[in-house]
């Protein structure tokens, strides 16, 4: 039995080197073989050369870097790619996904009821409290209007047995939301809560603006219900102009009165405008969507390995 941890990396300097020593020192008492494989998302600081450094004098050390900064979605699917293991981790480098847990997980994929062990904070002490606040909103909101089936204060932390990592494999479009994703293939899941824990060195590279349109993204990657809004948006707003249409043409028939209100009517004008403009605009973000998938670009390009047969593309 083998196993693969995926650590995608981005400007990790300062935290890889107590990430590798935790880690080491939980999956060497394993009755495993494994392997740290690192995904190095374009980082601009050493973290590549720390990965290079730690490749030399331990062959448990794998890694992968990439072009430029793909994002974290993509260093995952490369983790997936190449990984070996027959069971497979995903977990963030900064030590918020403590290396501790996985020997529980793997004895509760051991009993062999499950197919994957994810994890979920049940506190989010040391996080903004507007973040949190929407945090949650967002959770139910996806589950509300979407198939995926995602635990409010889930992370990306889980392991996996093969199985489910190539049913991931078989998702390859270019928009990745992998919360989504792994809820949407469905597979035995147990869901293991564990308190939240701050980062042990370094900064955050999730600002509020870069979660909120990754949240926007995980909306529009797995719900139709925004396009319907739109719709039904038109559709209301049709019925509703008809009717005033009828009302103005029968008081000037009857009363001979035209109607005034010349503000009132910009009013209406506006009103209708910024509904039309709302409405362009959700089909506007799904049209982008399909744009970019029709290009069949690259999920990521990875420009050096020291992984035998690495997958590069």
């Amino acid at each position: 039995m083998k196993l693969t941890a995926i650590v995608p990396c981005y400007n990790e300097q300062e935290v890889l080197p107590l990430f590798y020593e935790e880690a080491t020192r939980v999956f060497s008492g394993l009755e495993a073989d494994y392997e740290l494989l690192f995904v190095n998302d374009g980082s601009s600081d050493r973290t590549l050369a720390i990965l290079k450094e730690l490749a030399e004098k331990d062959d448990h050390v794998k890694y992968l870097s990439f072009s430029r900064n793909f994002g974290k979605e993509a260093a995952m699917y490369a983790g997936f790619r190449n990984a070996s293991g027959d069971y497979v981790a995903v977990m963030d480098a900064d030590l918020q996904d403590p290396p501790a847990l996985i020997p529980q997980m793997l004895e509760i994929l051991a009993t062999g009821e499950y197919d994957s062990v994810a994890t979920c904070r049940t506190t989010r002490e040391g996080e903004p409290p507007i973040r949190s606040w929407f945090a949650r909103k967002f959770y139910r909101l996806i589950n509300k209007i979407s198939d995926a089936d995602i635990r409010d204060g889930a992370r990306d932390f889980r392991l996996m047995k093969r199985q489910m990592v190539e049913a991931i494999l078989g998702m390859t479009e270019y928009n990745r939301f992998s919360k989504g994703i792994m809820g949407w293939i469905g597979f035995r899941t147990y869901w293991l809560p564990y308190e939240n824990v701050e980062r042990a060195a370094g900064e955050t590279k999730w600002s509020f603006w870069k979660l909120f349109k990754y949240a926007l993204d995980g909306i529009i990657n797995f719900s139709q219900v925004p396009l319907n809004m739109a719709s039904w948006f038109g559709i209301v707003m049709t019925v509703v102009s008809f009717i005033f249409i009828i009302f103005i043409v029968v008081r000037r028939l009857i009363f001979g009165d035209p109607v005034a209100g010349w503000a009132s009517t910009m009013c209406v004008i506006i009103f209708i405008g910024g509904i039309q403009l709302f409405c362009m605009g959700i089909i506007g973000r799904y049209l982008a969507k399909t744009y970019l998938e029709t290009k069949k670009r690259p999920i990521y390009i990875a420009s050096e390995s020291n992984i035998e047969e690495a997958k590069l593309l």
